[in-house]
């Protein structure tokens, strides 16, 4: 099965972003990866480079000041990559995911799997999102479940809005005139996203946050809600004990880490009706009103 890959980054060092363990997770999969580097001043390319790894390709871009309403320079970023992709796959991974090489034997399973179903678009993954530091991930319901990060390289599949997922459309001109898409036919694979883009110093999330801002809201926004102070860790809904192991590729940042959390759930964020829904789910394992950028066949 020839399979490609990509991912997207920007100043990646700057704020924290473990992208050396994205690439690194992804480049036994596939038979190249492309990645999309903005354009950065913090060493994040030269450190691409330095991997001297023959599978990478980088594609170098500028991120346009025009592209800053609702996250739509990260859905162009992408698609970079995907026209780029030509493999009969298409894995992808954000720059704050990693993939864990005990479950590389699951993935390339339910590719082939998939791969004999025409009609299946792509597979599902189970995330893991980690909040803190390295022990906790949340587990509220505003942290979403699933999402697809693989899929068949064939029509016109593109970044849906801010680039969380994706969807199929009738043309190219299609997409850029503005087409809902349909969303993609996906099996569920027994494979998990390690995210941890709230896993981070909180004087570089805070950086993060405040750059990330710009690419959703206008600078009036941005003045009256930057964040002033490093950012709190304790304002969220719920967190739980991770239980498992971390990707190997992710133990240099693990053993990098230079800063402490104490959850205190005394000061959890969640609304009394976010309570019922939680409750409701940890009782039936129904998660309702859920949304979902896909369609889950079996």
């Amino acid at each position: 099965m020839y399979i490609t890959g990509f991912t997207y980054v920007r100043n990646g060092i700057r704020f924290g972003f473990p992208f050396l363990a994205t690439i690194k997770s992804l480049l036994p999969l596939v038979e190249e990866l492309v990645v999309v580097v903005g354009d950065s001043d913090d060493g994040t390319r030269e450190a691409i480079a330095a991997l001297n790894e023959p599978k990478i390709r980088i594609i170098d871009t500028q991120w346009d000041e025009q592209l800053r309403q609702g996250g739509r320079i990260l859905a162009q970023q992408a698609n970079i990559g995907i026209k780029a992709m030509k493999g009969k796959w298409i894995l992808h991974l954000q720059a704050d995911e990693v993939l864990h090489e005990n479950e590389y034997e699951n993935l390339l399973k339910a590719i082939e799997e998939a791969d004999k179903r025409p009609e299946v678009d792509g597979l599902l993954f189970h995330y893991y999102h980690f909040w803190g530091d390295y022990r906790y991930i949340r587990t509220s319901r505003k942290a979403y479940r699933y999402e697809v990060r693989a899929f068949k390289n064939r029509g016109v599949i593109r970044a849906y809005k801010d680039a969380q997922g994706f969807r199929k459309y009738p043309s190219e001109t299609a997409y850029e005139q503005g087409h809902r898409g349909e969303k993609l036919k996906v099996l569920l694979a027994n494979v998990h996203v390690y995210h941890y883009s709230y896993c981070r110093n909180p004087r570089l999330l805070q950086k993060k946050v405040n750059d990330f801002h710009r690419w959703w809201h206008s600078d009036q926004w941005i003045q009256k809600h930057r964040l002033k102070k490093p950012f709190d860790f304790n304002q969220v809904d719920k967190l739980s004990l991770f239980q498992g192991t971390h990707p190997k590729y992710m133990q240099p940042y693990i053993a990098a880490k230079d800063w402490e959390f104490h959850y205190d759930p005394s000061k959890s964020t969640m609304k009394w009706k976010d309570r019922l829904l939680h409750w409701i789910e940890e009782k039936t394992g129904k998660r309702l009103f859920e949304y979902k950028n896909y369609i889950l066949l079996k």
